[in-house]
């Protein structure tokens, strides 16, 4: 099984959102259905970046590397 860090962009306002899943497509289609209560005032949102990881505990790690100022920056240098 594959895990995923990935980014989120709200088409709505601009926001990003970063998260880690095993499976990309049902979970974005659960946070463009208003499933995930923090976010689901900016849906619909589109992934915009995503990393493959072999565990969960890398797509984690790497999900906290997104958001730190290091990682934003990297991500603003690939999106």
């Amino acid at each position: 099984m594959l895990y995923f860090a990935y980014v989120l962009k709200s088409q709505s306002s601009g926001r990003y959102y970063k998260g880690h899943c095993n499976n990309l497509d049902t979970r974005l289609k659960q946070h463009n259905s208003g499933k995930t209560k923090s976010i689901k005032t900016y849906v619909p949102w589109k992934v915009i970046y995503f990393e493959e990881f072999d565990t969960l505990e890398e797509a984690i790690k790497r999900e906290r590397y997104f958001k730190t100022a290091a990682g934003r920056r990297y991500l603003s240098s690939k999106i």
